[in-house]
């Protein structure tokens, strides 16, 4: 029977449902409710609007009432609903109605919702087809084990709680249990396989409430596999029948933690943004939020980021026990280190299933956990073969830590335990174990000042500590077999490192490198390396080896900084050698540099850069060997590189040398012959087509090649061009040679996905930067058509420098602009060079984060500038970027 439907009866439902949810939000905002709070109080009107809405369906139609339940499932059935969290609603039908039948009904409900604010996630089920499970779809099966009865058929329910999801659960649990698994670890994958980040997402990121999830579901799966699984729908409480209930109080803590600033970034952000981002960090920590206890005056950012990282860090140490505690039918996914044969000495512990079990005070004769020398042997076991700690182990340890502190000794006994550490294969995640229970700190005191530290900065991604064992993770994998787009220069220090004499020196700098980054002095380096000294001092190294690890430290920049220069201008060689002074010291500073700057984030090292890194290493390799003959090294390179071009260019070698000549070495040392090749084809087009382009597109990073003949603003001009396309540079370069043949690349992102959503348009893309390079169309009008929006504000302020260096080159002036990345900086930088008669020698452009760092090789009238054109220089540079920024 089919009813009238009540229009003013559902805007009325929606408004109670609206003010219910004002109420909710001003009690959060105001103190008075916690994230647990508030998160059930918006499950529970969700629960009253939901039933009347379809009580109001009944009124209509009649057949409503009999043969389909609605059913909460997923957060929504764990009475987790966060502000503006989707709602996932079961309507799970009995068979008997067909869906035609029930279509309208659903259809009006999930309106209803959608008109009140709510993002609905609705699914139609038969009953029937809830007991099946579908690998390439596990979420519905995991949803469906947080289920609760919210309206409609109550019989049909019971019949999905006490039957369908127990019999599915003991039938498919270790299937459901491997997919899981699976998803788990891709999912921490994605994020580095860390909680540390700068800014963190709290639901997806290791240590996340999604891992809370997967602790709950983990439970009820053991105990479907143990046939114990309770009848009914008890799962929808809590976390999922087996959260924080059963777990220990810090654990509990953590998850409150969670819900409270989950709930703060929903209603801060006014949408399901889950990532904490340096504004809300900021707002989090001014109003305490999740602050408990005796409040600091004025809680900044830092501190507040601390308090996140120790729950985020008590999640992550529970998940990680449940994944690897999982059955054995899960030991075949990648990442699980079960069952390694490995030979260790022994000592107060045992390897059992991948995990260090501590023997019993009774079995030792004292508490093991207690004893220095078995900790160390632990950690070092840990290290050589990525066992992981058993949760007795883990927190034996911790509360041993007093008395291990009482009896531990300094000197050549711990250096002994602790290189063995830092040696070992797994050494990253062993000192990340040590780090979380507090033993890092107990050796080293100086690291406490790093932990979990934030410094704000768009380059990196990582907190300071877990940029440390990053950086250590690289080192050691630099000793596998490799593979992907870094294999060959990976290869190739993999090589550099397994002629170092004391490896275990290098991993000690990168241990302490950062440390100084605790103290506000300014320089952290010089910090880092003051601090180095007093560990090496009690850790009683030689004074060589002291040297080696203070000078690593105080000089870990240097190459960094060496390679933003002209690498193969012998001036900066020399400066750079000068400052290494032996063949040790290089090397070790070049895998450093290699490790720090991939541990930044995982875009930041490129070929280019580690191409660059590796010309430089030999560059000087080569000039402190003094049995080497650099100049005639340097001309057997050259011809080598001019021989394989030669041999791809038949019959055309004397084209070519013409062609090479006067470029810089950087030029033909940084690119593949086949690049070289092309290049040359370009040049010699010019009859043809004056401006030549060769446009090469990536989802990333496109890249775009200009041969042609050198004129007044030409680097300026292209600039424009892809600044009007929206393009932001992300690096360039530029050279030319002795007949006035420019070759400029410019590497850079979509910024608005124009390519990359418009195929067509790549076309129309080389076309626009070809007339403006022709002149048929002007490169300001270019500009004006380009709509400049909104300037956002950047996430770090980055303070202007420039400097000018007369040393570096032995011809040109070196000029280094280091300033805000802003649309339109490099145009304007070098329109401002062209008004001042500079002709660009050789451009270096690069981006670190929010941060440009160009560098440009100039000269005026063939000499370089003097001091007075500096000044001047420097002066016009400035206003052209802060006009460029507003």
């Amino acid at each position: 029977m089919t009813m009238p439907a009540n229009d003013s009866t559902s805007s009325g439902m929606r408004g109670i449902y609206q003010r219910r949810m004002l109420e909710v939000r001003g009690a959060f905002e105001a103190g008075g409710a916690s994230g647990a709070v508030t998160i059930a109080a918006r499950a529970a009107a969700l629960d009253e609007l939901v039933r009347g809405l379809w009580a109001q369906a009944i009124e209509r139609d009649s057949r409503m009432g009999n043969g389909i339940s609605l059913v909460a499932v997923g957060g929504y059935g764990r009475r987790e609903l966060f502000p503006y969290s989707d709602v996932d609603l079961l309507f799970l039908l009995d068979g008997k109605l067909a869906e035609k039948d029930v279509k309208d009904a659903i259809r009006r409900v999930n309106q209803e919702m959608w008109d009140c604010g709510i993002r609905v996630a609705p699914a139609t089920r038969r009953l029937s087809e809830c007991e099946k499970f579908d690998a390439e779809n596990a979420e519905f099966a995991l949803s469906l084990m947080d289920h609760r009865w919210v309206t409609g058929d109550a019989m049909l329910y019971d019949k999905l709680a006490e039957q369908i999801v127990p019999k599915l659960l003991q039938r498919e649990h270790k299937a459901i249990t491997v997919r899981l698994l699976e998803l788990t670890r891709a999912r921490h994958a994605k994020y580095g396989d860390t909680l540390f980040h700068l800014e963190p997402n709290i639901k997806d990121c290791p240590g996340g409430l999604r891992d809370v999830h997967v602790c709950g579901w983990m439970t009820r799966l053991r105990a479907a596999a143990a046939s114990t699984q309770k009848k009914g729908g008890a799962g929808g409480e809590g976390e999922g029948g087996g959260g924080p209930a059963a777990d220990g109080n810090e654990f509990r803590k953590a998850v409150d933690f969670l819900r409270l600033v989950r709930c703060f970034l929903h209603y801060r952000h006014e949408r399901d943004d889950n990532t904490l981002d340096w504004q809300a960090q900021d707002a989090a920590a001014e109003t305490a939020v999740g602050m408990t206890g005796r409040k600091p005056k004025k809680a900044d950012a830092a501190y507040w980021m601390r308090l996140y990282f120790r729950h985020a860090r008590s999640v992550e140490r529970r998940v990680t026990q449940m994944l690897e505690d999982a059955p054995a039918t899960s030991s075949r996914l990648p990442g699980l280190k079960r069952d390694r044969k490995v030979e260790v000495e022994q000592h107060g512990f045992r390897l059992e299933r991948g995990r260090v079990v501590l023997e019993t005070s009774t079995e030792f004769g004292h508490d093991p956990a207690e004893d220095p020398d078995v900790v160390l042997q632990v950690f070092g076991a840990m290290a050589r073969t990525g066992v992981t700690l058993g949760g007795d182990a883990e927190e034996r340890l911790s509360q041993g830590l007093p008395l291990l502190s009482a009896h531990l000794e300094e000197g050549p006994a711990l250096w002994h335990h602790l290189q063995g550490i830092l040696k070992g294969a797994y050494s990253g995640d062993a000192l990340r174990s040590m780090h979380a229970l507090g033993v890092l700190e107990l050796l080293i005191p100086e690291f406490h000042g790093i932990d979990a530290l934030v410094i704000r900065d768009a380059y990196h991604r990582y907190t300071v500590d877990e940029h440390t064992f990053v950086l250590i993770d690289t080192l050691h994998g630099l000793e596998s077999a490799q593979s992907g787009g870094m294999a060959e220069w990976a290869t190739r220090l993999g090589g550099v490192l397994r002629e170092l004499p004391h490896p275990e020196l290098l991993y000690l700098a990168a241990l302490l490198h950062d440390t100084g980054k605790g103290r506000s002095t300014g320089d952290h380096t010089r910090e880092s390396a003051r601090m180095a000294e007093s560990v090496l001092e009690r850790l009683e190294l030689d004074t060589y080896e002291s040297g080696l690890v203070v000078s690593l430290i105080a000089n870990h920049l240097e190459m960094s900084a060496a390679l933003r220069r002209d690498i193969f201008d012998e001036e900066t060689v020399r400066a750079f050698a000068g400052k290494m002074q032996t063949p040790e010291a290089l090397r070790m500073l070049t895998l450093f540099t290699y490790a720090d700057i991939n541990a930044v984030h995982p875009d930041a090292l490129t070929p280019w850069k580690a191409e660059n890194l590796w010309q430089l290493f030999i560059a000087t390799a080569n000039y402190l060997d003094r049995s080497v003959d650099e100049e005639r090294l340097g001309a057997q390179e050259e011809s080598e590189l001019v021989h394989r071009v030669v041999a791809l260019l038949p019959g055309q070698k004397a084209a070519v040398l013409e062609y090479l000549a006067g470029f810089p070495e950087r030029y033909v040392l940084t690119r593949t012959p086949e690049q070289v090749r092309t290049h040359f084809k370009m040049a010699m087009g010019f009859a043809n087509d004056p401006v030549q382009l060769d446009f090469r597109y990536a989802p990333a990073v496109s890249e775009l090649t200009l041969v042609t003949r050198d004129r007044p603003q030409l680097f300026a001009t292209v600039a424009g061009a892809l600044a009007a396309w929206g393009m932001n540079i992300v690096t360039a370069d530029a050279f030319s040679n002795r007949q006035w043949v420019v070759v400029d690349t410019f590497r850079f992102t979509d910024s608005f996905r124009t390519l990359e959503m418009n195929a067509s348009e790549h076309e129309a893309f080389v076309k626009s930067v070809h007339d403006v390079m022709t002149g048929a169309v002007s490169v300001e009008k270019l500009l004006s058509g380009r709509r400049r929006g909104r300037r956002k504000a950047p996430l770090v302020e980055v303070e202007t420098r420039v400097e000018f260096d007369d040393e570096a080159s032995s011809h040109s002036t070196l000029l280094e602009v280091v300033t805000q990345d802003t649309t339109g900086l490099l145009r304007a930088l070098s329109l401002t060079l062209a008004a001042h008669g500079c002709s660009i020698e050789v451009a270096l452009v690069d981006t670190e984060g929010e941060t440009a760092i160009d560098v440009f090789y100039l000269t005026r009238n063939g000499g370089k500038l003097d001091k007075n054109e500096q000044r001047v220089l420097r002066r016009a540079l400035i206003q052209a970027i802060e006009e460029n920024a507003q």
